[in-house]
């Protein structure tokens, strides 16, 4: 197994994706990992947005602890000016993105009458209060199946 020094870039494979980092083993031994802030240089909310198990990266060693484990970048070993390569959004996450927020007040027409408008606050109120009894209850693990 090679020993890893701090400052040098190698190559390597991803090898495990967690929601803090990833697990990298450099080629011609020894491995590392990534911390998700140093995957881009723009903000990762999720790391499967641009890196994938088996994806060849380059990664610059920037740390290595007492107890050995190996601290890698994946921006810092792009050279300055070159922007890193990123994997475009999964298509699911932009749909998701797209679904209409359930708090927001569905469009109607103006209510005519106070009978109306009673009608219509009262048919808006229980499918919120559905809605939210739904959430928290998947939230509790008490939802029944």
């Amino acid at each position: 197994m090679q020993q890893l020094e701090i400052g040098k870039i190698y190559t390597g494979k991803v090898k495990g994706i967690t929601q803090y980092g990833a697990f990298i083993d450099i080629d011609g031994g020894g491995s590392g990992m990534v911390h998700i802030s140093e995957i881009a240089n723009v903000y990762v909310s999720d790391i499967r947005d641009h890196l994938t198990e088996d994806q060849k990266v380059t990664v610059k060693v920037i740390g290595v602890n007492e107890a050995g484990k190996v601290s890698l970048s994946i921006k810092k070993a792009v050279p300055e000016g070159e922007a890193p390569a990123v994997r475009p959004k999964r298509q699911d996450r932009d749909q998701q993105r797209s679904k209409p927020n359930i708090w927001e007040p569905k469009k109607q027409a103006p209510p005519t009458d106070f009978e109306d408008m009673m009608s219509r606050f009262k048919q808006s109120s229980e499918e919120r209060m559905c809605d939210l009894k739904r959430s928290t209850d998947r939230k509790n693990g008490t939802r029944r199946k």
